[in-house]
């Protein structure tokens, strides 16, 4: 397979072939284009990632004009080609197979058994290529009494024992929430990641590709990591705590006089200087409050008190003097705060890209950082089908007549028809 002359990531040389939509697939996906790696993004003729449609925010054109690239889409989308193949034709599973043949990874997020019956299966491609990696991402995973369901980042959160942790108790008026955002999602797409990362080290070693069974579900229940392990370990039950930590106190918000504040405080140390700034030092020496797990075992007595101290003054005087002093405290940021913040600036997790519609959109950065081989950002969420004909023709040598009969028999779209759609048309 022909490799594009992108510049050298890590996993620069390594074509990844994504079947996935929505969040899970392409949070895994974007991260190895990122890293490097060519990353062809298959989507349905006419629609599609589902996501492209999640909206409003829609991306505006140079006039103003609302776009069909939905912020949703455009979060998880970068560095990769858009291809539009009908996989519901037989000629469109033919091209999809005649790629998986030359790709090293293929990651998937379709129902369990929906690519078995078009022959896109593991079994069924790996004949053909015995050391493709083929990444499977579902709500339930593979095997198991709950395999053939649907899974939904919200259902997730709420099957997998998120959503009783988070919130407010219910006598503060609390109820189960959900995270802000698709962290179900998110979470399964980073172990997806991992596990590529793992089979391709394998391989290396063994010359062996290998079938990936990754799932929302099991991805939840792993991160409820210390929460879960203490109920493995005492059989109790945790409740809801706001935003008050299981095992640590002082460790939440507080209200200041004008806005609540965070108070991380992780040791005794930290919290008899914060009671000194607070001219409270006799708090540290109170013995129900003195050490830690005083702390948590009396969290009904010293939260209180803490409350009626931190309303005595502004959050930014609090925040200002505990730094000095090295006691863990930060403000709470809304997003317009978080992407003008100069820390988030200088760590360049605002990142600007050109984008043939709107000029240029801003996106978040990468979190990961290398010194060797630095992630690169070369190229915006692609529109719908742009990429389709330079695709086909430099991987499997599909001449321009050929890609004239499959496009007018609807079984490729090029972007030269993409990109006069708009929203909703």
């Amino acid at each position: 397979m022909t490799k594009p002359a992108f510049s050298a990531g890590a996993l620069s040389g390594l074509v990844v072939l994504d079947l996935s939509r929505i969040l899970a697939g392409p949070t895994c996906t974007q991260v190895l284009g990122d890293l490097g790696a060519e990353v062809i993004k298959i989507e349905r003729p006419g629609r599609g990632d589902d996501t492209r449609g999640w909206g409003p925010p829609f991306l505006k054109d140079a006039e103003g004009r609302e776009t069909r690239e939905s912020a949703y889409y455009l979060s998880s989308n970068r560095n990769k080609a858009s291809v539009a193949i009908d996989l519901a034709t037989d000629e469109g599973q033919k091209i999809i197979a005649d790629l998986a043949a030359k790709a090293d990874v293929l990651v998937e997020n379709f129902k369990v058994g929906d690519l078995k019956r078009r022959g896109l299966d593991y079994d069924s491609l790996k004949r053909h290529n015995p050391d493709l990696i083929y990444c499977s991402i579902s709500g339930f995973g593979q095997t198991g009494p709950y395999a053939h369901r649907a899974g939904y980042d919200f259902l997730i959160q709420g099957m997998g024992g998120i959503m009783s942790l988070t919130g407010f108790p219910d006598e503060e008026g609390g109820t189960p929430t959900k995270t802000g955002v698709g962290i179900a999602d998110v979470m399964c797409g980073m172990y997806a990641t991992v596990s590529i990362l793992a089979a391709l080290n394998h391989r290396h070693a063994t010359g062996e590709g290998q079938h990936l069974d990754i799932s929302l579900f099991d991805s939840q229940v792993a991160w409820l990591i210390n929460q879960g392990v203490a109920h493995l370990v005492n059989g109790d039950v945790p409740g809801r705590l706001g935003n008050g930590h299981p095992t640590i106190v002082p460790y939440e918000t507080f209200p200041a006089r004008d806005k609540p504040f965070i108070l991380a405080v992780g040791n005794d140390d930290q919290f008899r200087k914060f009671c000194a700034v607070a001219g409270r030092d006799a708090l540290a020496q109170d013995p129900r409050f003195a050490t830690n797990a005083d702390r948590v075992r009396n969290r009904a007595d010293i939260v209180p008190i803490i409350r009626q101290i931190t309303i005595e003054r502004d959050a930014d005087d609090w925040i200002a003097d505990l730094e000095a002093v090295g006691v863990p405290c930060g403000p709470v940021n809304d997003l317009k705060t978080v992407f003008i913040d100069p820390h988030v600036l200088a760590r360049e997790m605002r990142i600007t890209l050109p984008h043939p519609m709107s000029g240029t959109v801003d996106l978040i950065g990468s979190p990961i950082k290398m010194d060797k081989t630095p992630v690169t950002y070369r190229a915006a969420p692609p529109m719908l089908g742009a990429d389709t004909a330079s695709v086909l023709e430099r991987h499997l040598e599909i001449s321009a007549a050929e890609f004239e009969r499959l496009q007018s028999k609807g079984i490729v779209a090029s972007g030269a028809i993409e990109t006069d759609l708009k929203k909703g048309s």
